[in-house]
């Protein structure tokens, strides 16, 4: 219950990369290469979603699960990239008390969703290796919508309980928040009560959804390792390998980062660290995703040269 003498803080300023040595020297070349990676995030996630949806070679469970994928990164982006981006420029590197409960809400919602949509692509690469003979039943439509629907809807839930515990806290102190948008430990900080219910709650959800979505896709790509290596033909060992090697390379990078962000403990947290971590996973790594789980992929990369050669003729 917050008490009657503390006010909310009617905003919240970013401490950001100014204090941040190897940051400081240019800021426009900052705002430059970040303005760079956002638009290429955008137009590298958006063109797999039209790929996918226009392309009738790609509308299979995969493909559907990759473009649900590509929507989560522009959204996870969106919710960060173009605030920092403002503030790279502004005087005053504030938000709006609002502002923070939505940024916050919408950036612990989809990590959480793309954990679960992580999961489900794993176990479609399984259903499709392992079992296919009764892939169609494994991942039918109506699975696959089950998939996106538990994604969404977990993320939501937890995303809420994080914003209600986070913001019914007292900031009775400063509103400097040192990173570069409203995560949930630097604000953690800020607080002058205890905060021990939102450090465990923090490490049970996001602990829970990060480590059981960990198992499904290690145990996936572990019976995927067995029935591969049964495979007698060389050629069908390569393309098998090939395919899961791009997805368990987005895997690793994503939730390296997430566990070290917040399974660690609270003794251990280093804002400018964690900072240059979050750099990675909520800019730098949603550049790369299409490339990593699509456009390296046979597939797509003969639908892109189809859609690319008709719009060439029709010109």
């Amino acid at each position: 219950m917050l008490e009657s003498n503390y006010t909310m803080p009617t905003e919240f300023i970013f401490v950001g990369f100014t204090d941040y040595q190897p940051f400081r020297p240019s800021v426009i070349t900052l705002f430059l290469v970040f303005l760079i990676v956002y638009t290429l995030t955008v137009v590298g996630n958006t063109g797999l979603i039209i790929l996918v949806n226009i392309n009738s070679s790609l509308q299979t469970p995969m493909y559907y699960l990759l473009s649900n994928l590509s929507f989560l990164d522009i959204s996870y982006s969106t919710a960060i990239t173009p605030k920092m981006l403002v503030n790279f420029l502004a005087s005053r590197k504030s938000i709006s008390f609002y502002g923070c409960v939505l940024q916050m809400f919408f950036f612990a919602c989809f990590p959480d969703a793309e954990c679960l949509i992580l999961a489900a692509m794993a176990y479609d690469r399984y259903a499709a290796i392992c079992k296919p003979l009764l892939y169609s039943t494994l991942m039918s439509r109506r699975v696959c919508n089950c998939f996106i629907v538990l994604a969404y809807l977990g993320g939501t839930m937890t995303s809420m309980v994080h914003v209600c515990f986070t913001f019914r806290l007292p900031f009775c102190g400063s509103n400097i928040v040192n990173h570069f948008f409203c995560d949930i430990p630097p604000l953690l900080a800020l607080s002058c009560a205890d905060t021990n219910i939102n450090e465990l709650l923090l490490f049970a959800l996001c602990g829970f959804i990060q480590t059981s979505t960990f198992v499904v896709i290690f145990i996936s790509y572990f019976c995927i390792l067995i029935t591969v290596l049964s495979i007698k033909s060389s050629g069908g060992r390569s393309k098998t390998f090939c395919t899961c090697a791009s997805l368990l390379t987005g895997v690793t990078l994503f939730y390296g980062a997430l566990l070290f962000t917040y399974l660690r403990p609270t003794t251990d947290y280093s804002p400018d660290t964690d900072k240059v971590v979050a750099l990675f996973y909520t800019v730098f790594f949603l550049m790369f995703n299409p490339i990593i789980y699509s456009f390296r992929n046979k597939d797509v990369k003969e639908a892109l040269n189809k859609l690319l050669e008709r719009n060439w003729i029709f010109k």
